[in-house]
């Protein structure tokens, strides 16, 4: 088996932003979808808002959990902050995913509506990394997601997910469109 076969994720965020859930839902769903899977975390100073990274590998079978530096295939960063540390695990041609991927589907002008939907910002972020990851079905994402969130917030998460799936797949179309028009954005008929 080669190391081509094995996908790397590293998932990378502050303490409190759900790293290690978001990294528990990828590992159990990978699981599920019957592949091997190896996981690591490095919580440093989680509890105080501190530096948080864990690494996911999967494929049909994987010998370490450490990612070496500059192979992740993909990086997924809860907070923009992260990325200039955390960077250098991304091979080259890697998929850097940010929360810029899901613009506007956190946000409410209700307070307490914003609070509850930043909680699942850890949801958002695989929702947008399960559009790169053909190997695990969208039933594997739900219910390992379903085993990771307290009850109450299992149907909320759940159409969070869909919808960052959806924006992301969307957005992927629309770079795929322009990319084909030369770079130039697609005429719109009037």
């Amino acid at each position: 088996m080669t190391e081509a076969e094995v996908t790397n994720i590293v998932i990378a965020g502050l303490g409190g932003q759900g790293v290690v859930k978001a990294s528990d839902i990828l590992s159990q769903a990978a699981f599920a979808a019957s592949l091997d899977v190896k996981k690591s975390e490095i919580h440093g100073m989680s509890q105080r808002g501190g530096s948080v990274s864990s690494d996911v590998r999967f494929g049909e079978k994987v010998l370490s959990p450490m990612i070496p530096r500059g192979s992740a295939d993909f990086l997924v960063v809860m907070e923009e902050t992260q990325v200039t540390p955390n960077i250098h695990h991304l091979k080259t041609g890697g998929v850097l995913i940010t929360p810029e991927h899901i613009p506007y589907i956190l946000e409410s002008e209700n307070e307490e509506e914003a609070k509850r939907l930043q909680r699942t910002l850890n949801v958002a972020m695989i929702g947008v990394l399960s559009c790169y990851i053909d190997q695990i079905r969208t039933e594997h994402w739900l219910a390992a997601i379903e085993n990771n969130v307290p009850p109450t917030y299992f149907e909320l998460n759940r159409k969070i997910f869909l919808l960052a799936q959806a924006v992301e797949q969307v957005m992927a179309r629309v770079a795929s469109a322009a990319h084909k028009n030369g770079g130039m954005s697609i005429p719109v008929r009037s």
